[in-house]
């Protein structure tokens, strides 16, 4: 009985702990300014389609200081890395670096909210690792869903305290009323939120409207 009292007050403080560091990870990061001293390292978070179109027209518009970037795409994607790699070619700077990885999607098209539990899970595993060797300073991201574990895992390493990670999340120019799931997800956690339209803007204060990406 005392095992188990203990080890439900060890639980509960571990728990706290974390909702403590959560909480102070998420409001310093407006304090936070990578690229003060030097280069910005940036995870690029790209979907299928045009949630792609929609993150390089973005990138265009950010600086050389924006770099070396690592841009993660589903492994069941075949259409991002062709895209990544003609952007990158056209920008035709002597220090570009960027690759290219991939992890599990979260979550399919029409797959049932129960299974993309699991599928999330997966994703995770595979997404904590990449993202503490790289150790970026920003995670850029703007809709899919395989974005939801690659933010967890740069929130992790700010809340174990090890480097605070700038979530930057630019919501699809198809979202004009309300936030996509993923954006409810990570609206309150995000240290900067886009909108495409002053409506998403006016419903949620902390966005920032950015006018249209596209």
């Amino acid at each position: 009985m005392m095992f188990l009292l203990g080890f439900t007050s060890a639980v509960l403080l571990l728990c706290l702990f974390f909702i403590i560091r959560l909480y102070i990870v998420v409001k310093t990061g407006a304090k936070y300014k990578p690229g003060t001293k030097g280069r910005v390292t940036v995870l690029v978070v790209a979907g299928s389609g045009g949630h792609t179109t929609e993150i390089l027209h973005l990138l265009q518009c950010m600086s050389a200081a924006y770099t070396p970037r690592h841009y993660v795409i589903a492994d069941t994607d075949r259409m991002s890395e062709e895209k990544i790699c003609t952007f990158e070619s056209l920008k035709q700077q002597s220090d570009s670096q960027f690759t290219i990885c991939r992890i599990p999607r979260s979550r399919e098209v029409h797959q049932s909210w129960s299974s993309s539990v699991v599928s999330t899970l997966n994703a995770l595993r595979y997404s904590l690792p990449l993202v503490f060797r790289l150790r970026p300073d920003m995670v850029l991201c703007n809709g899919p869903g395989t974005c939801i574990p690659l933010c967890v895992a740069g929130l992790l390493l700010g809340i174990l305290g090890i480097k605070k990670v700038l979530i930057v999340y630019a919501e699809s120019i198809c979202r004009v009323q309300t936030l996509s799931l993923t954006g409810k997800i990570l609206y309150p956690v995000s240290d900067y939120f886009f909108v495409q339209w002053s409506s998403l803007r006016d419903k949620y204060p902390k966005s920032i409207f950015l006018g249209r990406m596209v």
